[in-house]
Parts: structure tokens; C-alpha cells; sequence
């Protein structure tokens, strides 16, 4: 018996794709035979070539066995020969299979429908197209809202998506400074640089402001919290806008210890505080593909990964403590508070928001505006043309507080990375469990995905699928469960090429997080890569506050940019199925195994230094060098599904990367040191100047993997500095 073919078919109607086989589909050669879960073809012994018959015994005949069957919430199909050599026109006849499937199951990019939520509710509204998610949803204690909210973000998204040459125009120029003017005197600005869209004059400028009330405005309450916290325990006034009552949070957060320390190094938190708010502690952390259907090279052990997001943060209790300490070192929160344009003067920027509960109308001024309004920032997509990013992780979940049988899962573990079968749909499904408080779990569902019009990437199709599927990647009676709340969002990529490919910053406004992409390709959340780079950005924009350096020019440079984890872009490009394609189905699982389970043969620090972004120039090149040689094939599938441009771009990444490393092996041993001994008089000099090396000294270490961590003398509270004036 031999596989001679292996399809999915993108639909999970198998009873569909199986009444075609047995009523429909009409082979060019073979007896048809109806079996049940498919059909079977006979070739008479007469019809072999002579040079086969004595393989079969006399009268024989030789048979193709073609069935489906269902998994993910899709169809499969193979083909299986019972003799070793093929039947008459066995190519052809398969290609003929296939293609009339594709004919009669094409890829399908479902949107969910539009809705009036003043007319009917948002359960009857979806119930029709997506019931389980509408079962399980309402059985949640705020399942009504938070269902609203998954509607929301994701018309959003296709919004910015669907219509990426007309982005939303959010930021807008006073009458204080020209086009042609930066907010530093005396220097221009490069911000209205084609093809980003232009930043015109706003309809509502305003006679010139008094002092602004703040220092720095944050809009976004998640990610921007942890930073608005640590920038007012230095001193500065900060103003935090957050749409949503202030502490609700979508998604739970892991880290590990090693990395959650540079907020205990920044005094943000002390150790108790840091035990306070942690959930759950993992003894180990693992990572396994399917591979039933990969060949032997594409087959890989479990990876472990002990220290690597083996601390479950209670992250609702997280962002009380940050909020609570921001009010505490003179913060201000404005929660259900809706941004909703910025205007950009010489000396400030006024924002204009509107708060939600009574639809009042706020407007409030500042020395610099924060975007950390994560992937649906509409500063972010005007800024960079509608190009903010290039791909994304489509997310959801839930936070399940009990009703798994005994034995499902062992809570001194989490399941870091997780298929449990081959491509779904245009997608490879990939599954994180994190054991949390008591019974819970905490559980999360994700795909990576092409940034594409046709296809932006659906929660409401992700949730359908989650809920039909829980039973088949961990055992339970979803009847039985008891829902906490759910998990989602969309997690962006940016396939950076260079350091300065795109925008992060206006004048007096600067992005963070995920509205500046800032995410790590392997864990996916730009959470715990804010925790990582949060001492450099905290010490890169202290740095500008203090001189007035909030220019675009100036502000472009405070970035969490690494060339190493920049270099990685092309891995998850491989893992992402191109609109309109149709793969191999064990593809994404067989280039999955073939790199993790290099990572398995290698020391634990090696898997640890890669998944956090500390992996330097050697060891990359070690590992990609004996993925080649492991698996040949590799280099031609990275190359299918990236194409000859994305190739072309990530070869710049790597040269980037290379040149990066070698002047970093010449100066980092000394360049640091140096600009610590020169800044009592370097900076007070050359401010703009001073600046620019310290991102350099940035870029080229903590930029390859090779951190660096700032002296406690760099960082020093607005009451120990001198500013200029404002």
C-alpha cells in the first residue's frame, strides 16, 4: 500500500466533499465503487501494463482507495494504492482529482455580515453564521460586550486593510507650524516625505495654546500603562487615555523572570510586588508540531523550553498596580475615553477625544502624544501610508476556570507551541495553553497571516473554529466548562528591511508597541518585547524630553528595532499559507519541525536566547546552515511561499544584520563605557548629537542580541534635571 496523494479541501462540509466523490465526480479511468467515507476505484488486471501483472495474483484487481475525513474544522483526502507500482493513467487521473476539487471547493474568505446593534442584539445578529460562537459567548460573564468588542476590532482591521491608499486622516498640523516647519526651531521636518500621506492643515487649528498641561499623553491603556507608569515615577506629567474601563484586558500575558526584572531594575516594581501579581509558575514550557504526515526529516522531538513565558501574569492585576502607581506619582487616567484626532503645533500637541458613557467632547494639550493604541491605531496607518504592517496573528481564546476532567492537563506546565494538525483553511492553526490561578486555563489560538485585502484575517471565523475544535487539542465536554472571559486581538508584524523603512514617529508624537509593530516573530506579543526594550526606551525618550528633541527626526530614532530579530521576518513568512494558494497540508508543520527540532538538539540556552531576541550573528548562521543541510527541500519552500521579492527584502535584512554585527564586535566592548564617561559634557553640548550615539550604542548591542543595561546614573528623575524650556 502506498500514499499516492494527500489533499485538504477548504470547507469543514465533509459530508459534501464526500457525496461528490460518490455522486459527482466522474474519473477518466477505473471502476467506481461507493465505499463509506469515500470511494474506491478497480483496474481490472487485463488493464495493467504486462510488465506489472506478475506483481498481482491472476484475475486481481488493483485498486485506488480514495477518503475524507474532518479535523480543524476542515476536510481531508488521500489517496492510497494497493500495489507498489501505478494503475493506468494514475498521474493523470490524480490531477484530474485534484483540480476538480479545487474547481469545486475553491479557498472561501468569508466576512461577517453587517449589523445594526440598535435594531437587534450582537447574539442574534451573528447567531446564523457563527453559532458556537454565539453559544459559548453568551454563556461568559460579560460575553454580550465582549462579543461586541471581537465585532469591532475586526471591522476595524478589514477597514484599514480593505482600504490601505485612503487611511483615515487622524493627525493634523495647527496653524502654529507649517508644513515646512518641525517643532524644534530652526530645523525641518522630514515627516510629509512621500509616499507617506500628507499631514494637512487641521479645519478646527486654534488660536495659539498656553503652556501644555502635560509632558506626555498616552492613548492606549494596555502596553501603555507599564511605560506611562515608569515615565511618571521619573517625574514627568502624564495623561493616559484608555477606551475601555481602565484594567479590562483581551488577552492574559507570560513572561519569565530574567525578563519581568527590568521592571523591578526601573523601580516600577518591587520583588513582592513582582510575586504579587503572578498567577502561575511553569516547571516547563513545550513545543510540538504535527508530524504525522512529514517525512522522517521533517519529524522533531518536543522542545522544551523551561524559562522561556514560564510565569503567567495576572495582567488585569498588572495594569491596576500600573494604574495605580501612575496616579500615585501624579498620572491622571481618562478611561472610556475615545480618541479621536490630534493636532500638532510648534510647542505642543492638543488632543481631541470624546469620552463614551456621556458622548462629551474632551480636548487636552501636551509636549508629546504616545500612540499606544496597538493594530488598530489609525496614527499608525496614516503615518505609514496604510502600509503599518505586513503581517499579522489573528488571536483568540479564553480564560477557562473550570470543568476539564482530572488529568487533561498537569497546571506545572504550559504548552508554548501546539498543532494538532496540518493546514485548515488557509491557515496553520497553532495553539498556546497556560495553566493559570486555581483550575484555570488559559488557552490561545492563532494563525500567522498575509496582510491582504481580499483575505485581512477574521477573529469571528478564528472563534468559530476554536470553539468547534477545543475537544480535539485538549479532551472536554464544552458543555461542562465554565467561561471566564474570552482572548483576542490581532498581533502585527512588520517585515522590516532597515532600521528606518518606516515610520514610528511625527512630530511630538511617537508610537509604542504594537502600533509600532514592536513584536517578536517567535512569541508573538508585543508585550513581552516592551518588557525587554523598555530600559532603552525609557532612557531614548527621557533623553528627548529633556532637550526638546521631538522632532520627527529626532523621535524616528526611539525604537526598539533589533537586526537580529529583524532577520527573522522570513521565518514567519514561510508559516503563512499566500491568499488564494493551496499548499501541501503537512507544509507550515514540516518547516516548523525541521527548525525546532534543531532547537532541541542544541543547549537550552540556544532555544531560550532565539525565542527571547537575543540570538547573535554565529549562532544564527549555525542554525539555518544545518536546517539547509537537514532538510534540502526547505530553501525551495521558504522560496514558494515567500516569493522573489520577499526573498530580495530579507536578503537586505540579513546584510543589515551582518554589517550590524561586525561593527558591533569592534566597538561594543568600549563604545558604551565611553559615551558614560563623555556625557557630562557631550550632552549638555551636543543634545541632538548625544542623542544619536546613544541609539547607535543601542543598535549595536542590545540590536544583535547582546543588551546592554543602562547605569543607574542615565535614568534620573525630572526633579534631578535641568529641561529646557518648554
Amino acid at each position: 500500500m502506498k500514499e499516492v496523494l494527500y489533499l485538504e479541501v477548504p470547507t469543514p462540509d465533509v459530508e459534501a466533499v464526500k457525496l461528490w466523490l460518490q455522486q459527482e465526480f466522474k474519473p477518466r479511468s477505473g471502476v467506481k465503487v461507493v465505499g463509506s467515507s469515500g470511494i474506491h476505484l478497480t483496474f481490472p488486471q487485463a488493464t495493467v501494463p504486462a510488465i506489472h501483472r506478475a506483481e498481482t495474483q491472476a484475475g486481481e484487481a488493483v485498486a485506488l482507495v480514495i477518503f475524507v475525513w474532518s479535523l480543524q474544522r476542515t476536510t481531508y483526502l488521500k489517496v492510497f494504492r494497493w500495489s507498489e507500482q501505478p494503475v493506468p493513467q494514475e498521474k493523470s487521473l490524480l490531477e484530474q482529482l485534484t483540480q476538480a476539487l479545487r474547481d469545486r471547493f475553491p479557498n472561501q474568505y468569508p466576512q461577517p455580515p453587517a449589523i445594526d446593534l440598535s435594531r437587534q442584539s450582537i447574539f442574534d445578529a451573528l447567531a446564523e453564521q457563527y453559532p458556537l460562537t454565539v453559544k459559548y459567548f453568551q454563556r461568559m460573564p460579560d460575553g454580550e460586550y465582549d462579543l461586541t468588542r471581537v465585532y469591532w476590532w475586526e471591522q476595524r482591521w478589514r477597514e484599514g486593510v480593505q482600504n490601505p491608499q485612503q487611511p483615515r486622516q487622524v493627525v493634523f498640523r495647527g496653524r502654529g507650524q507649517s508644513s515646512q516647519q518641525s517643532a524644534v526651531s530652526g530645523q525641518r521636518s522630514d515627516s510629509t516625505v512621500q509616499p507617506h500621506p500628507p499631514i494637512s492643515l487641521s479645519p478646527h487649528s486654534l488660536t495659539p495654546h498656553p503652556s501644555p498641561s502635560y509632558d506626555l499623553i498616552y492613548i492606549g491603556g494596555a502596553l501603555g500603562v507599564i511605560h506611562a507608569a515608569v515615565m511618571a515615577k521619573l517625574g514627568y506629567r502624564v495623561l493616559l487615555l484608555e477606551r475601555l474601563p481602565f484594567g479590562k484586558m483581551n488577552r492574559e500575558w507570560n513572561i519569565s523572570r530574567s525578563e519581568f526584572q527590568s521592571l523591578i531594575n526601573l523601580g516600577l516594581f518591587t520583588p513582592n510586588e513582582f510575586e504579587s501579581v503572578i498567577a502561575r509558575e511553569y516547571v516547563d514550557g513545550f513545543h510540538k508540531f504535527f508530524d504525522a504526515n512529514n517525512p522522517p526529516e521533517s519529524k522533531a522531538p518536543v522542545l522544551h523550553t523551561p524559562t522561556v513565558l514560564n510565569v503567567g501574569l495576572d495582567a488585569e492585576k498588572l495594569l491596576r498596580t500600573c494604574g495605580e502607581k501612575l496616579r500615585s506619582y501624579g498620572g491622571e487616567i481618562w478611561d472610556e475615553t475615545e480618541f479621536t484626532r490630534v493636532e500638532v503645533d510648534r510647542s505642543q500637541v492638543t488632543v481631541h477625544a470624546k469620552h463614551l458613557p456621556t458622548e462629551a467632547l474632551r480636548s487636552v494639550s501636551g509636549r508629546l502624544l504616545v500612540d499606544a493604541m496597538g493594530t488598530a491605531s489609525p496614527i499608525a496607518w496614516q503615518l505609514n501610508g496604510g502600509r503599518a504592517f505586513d503581517s499579522v496573528c489573528p488571536t483568540v481564546g479564553a480564560v477557562i476556570a473550570s470543568g476539564f476532567e482530572p488529568g487533561v492537563w498537569d497546571a506545572r506546565y504550559g504548552d508554548v507551541l501546539n498543532s494538532h494538525g496540518d493546514i485548515s483553511r488557509g491557515r496553520q492553526l497553532i495553539w498556546e495553553l497556560f495553566p493559570a490561578d486555581g483550575e484555570e486555563l488559559t488557552f490561545y489560538l492563532f494563525h500567522y497571516h498575509q496582510v491582504h485585502p481580499d483575505n485581512p484575517g477574521s477573529l469571528l471565523e478564528m472563534y468559530e473554529d476554536f470553539f468547534t475544535i477545543l475537544p480535539e487539542y485538549r479532551r472536554c465536554d464544552m458543555d461542562k466548562l465554565v467561561w471566564k472571559k474570552p482572548t483576542f486581538g490581532y498581533i502585527p508584524g512588520h517585515f522590516t528591511t532597515g532600521r528606518g523603512d518606516r515610520l514610528v514617529a511625527f512630530d511630538r508624537l511617537i508610537a509604542l508597541g504594537d502600533a509600532a509593530s514592536l513584536q517578536s516573530p517567535l512569541i508573538f506579543t508585543g508585550f513581552g518585547s516592551l518588557v525587554r526594550n523598555l530600559p532603552r526606551l525609557t532612557h531614548l525618550l527621557d533623553t528627548a524630553l529633556k532637550h526638546d528633541l521631538l522632532s520627527v527626526q529626532h523621535l524616528n530614532q526611539i525604537r526598539a528595532y533589533q537586526s537580529n530579530v529583524a532577520v527573522t521576518w522570513l521565518f514567519s513568512k514561510g508559516m503563512m499559507v499566500p491568499t488564494g494558494r493551496n499548499l501541501p497540508p503537512e507544509r507550515v508543520n514540516a518547516m516548523l519541525n525541521t527548525f525546532f527540532g534543531i532547537l532541541a538538539d542544541q543547549p537550552p540556552a540556544i532555544a531560550e536566547a532565539f525565542i527571547k531576541d537575543r540570538v547573535d550573528w554565529l549562532t544564527f548562521n549555525r542554525m539555518a546552515l544545518t536546517a539547509a543541510w537537514k532538510n534540502p527541500k526547505l530553501l525551495l519552500w521558504i522560496w514558494d511561499m515567500a516569493g522573489a521579492v520577499a526573498f530580495g527584502r530579507w536578503l537586505g535584512s540579513y546584510f543589515d544584520f551582518t554589517i550590524t554585527a561586525f561593527v558591533s564586535s569592534l566597538v561594543r566592548g568600549w563604545f558604551p563605557a565611553f559615551l558614560r564617561q563623555s556625557q557630562p559634557w557631550l550632552e549638555t553640548s551636543f543634545p541632538g548629537f548625544w542623542l544619536w550615539l546613544l541609539t547607535q550604542s543601542y543598535t549595536l548591542t542590545d540590536g544583535v542580541g547582546r543588551p546592554q543595561t543602562p547605569q543607574p546614573e542615565t535614568i534620573e528623575t525630572v526633579e534631578e534635571q535641568t529641561h529646557a524650556s518648554v
